[in-house]
């Protein structure tokens, strides 16, 4: 019938819609828990390149996080604790050296605004309490570089564009297909872990993400299934 969107067309908005609303309500959450905390700190990012979650053929990215997380109390030793933060991803490859005749390297790095949701077991009160847990998350890719530049029988070459976001759309799957990084989809999710310490003022924490989403659409390639986000990241957190 005229006027009447597809199913998939429809099933893509309402999930859009869902997420957004989902993320809007663990923002209110995590604003309104107390112990909030205003965390910073340094990622080391890379991309798996097999099924298996091998990443031996690419290299470190380091990149940055910042946000915010709260403790809503379960138990004495059991927190809640949501957060939101603005947090880099992405990874290197490269193909050759600088002194072959064909050689190419690429930096790719995709800025999410993530969504981590943990329990957290805490020891008892005290000057200093050590901490532990994990949970799953949620992203939403917001902007990104991809950086290439290389030889090719001995002409250089450099390239730095914007990574485009496919959102998942069934119309980019003929272009994305082998596109490498430079399309990635716009929602990553995975499971998180997370272990530190903490006093009155001041948090210090050790994560790690590892991503369960593949990064492209595509469907008819093996390689897509392999590439997704590994995430280790060192925090100092300011108790607010």
């Amino acid at each position: 019938m005229a006027g009447l969107l597809p199913i998939d067309v429809k099933h893509k908005t309402i999930n859009m819609k869902t997420i957004r609303l989902s993320l809007f309500i663990l923002f209110i959450t995590t604003v309104s828990a107390n112990a909030q905390v205003f965390k910073v700190g340094v990622n080391l990012a890379n991309i798996s390149i097999s099924n298996d979650g091998d990443v031996d053929d690419n290299s470190l990215l380091t990149s940055f996080h910042a946000g915010f997380s709260g403790d809503i109390k379960i138990a004495p030793f059991l927190f809640f604790q949501p957060g939101i933060l603005f947090t880099g991803k992405g990874s290197k490859t490269q193909s050759g050296s600088v002194s072959d005749p064909t050689y190419f390297r690429a930096t790719t790095n995709p800025m999410y605004v993530e969504v981590p949701i943990n329990l957290i077991f805490k020891t008892p009160a005290a000057p200093i309490r050590f901490f532990i847990g994990g949970g799953p998350y949620l992203a939403v890719g917001i902007a990104g570089k991809n950086k290439t530049d290389g030889k090719f029988l001995g002409t250089s070459f450099n390239s730095e564009e914007n990574i485009r976001w496919s959102d998942d759309d069934p119309s980019t799957l003929d272009y994305e297909e082998g596109a490498g990084y430079g399309i990635m989809k716009r929602f990553d999710y995975g499971l998180n872990a997370t272990a530190g310490i903490q006093t009155k003022f001041l948090v210090l924490s050790a994560q790690y993400g590892h991503g369960l989403a593949k990064l492209q659409s595509g469907s008819n390639s093996s390689a897509d299934d392999k590439n997704k986000h590994r995430v280790f990241g060192i925090s100092v957190g300011f108790k607010l």
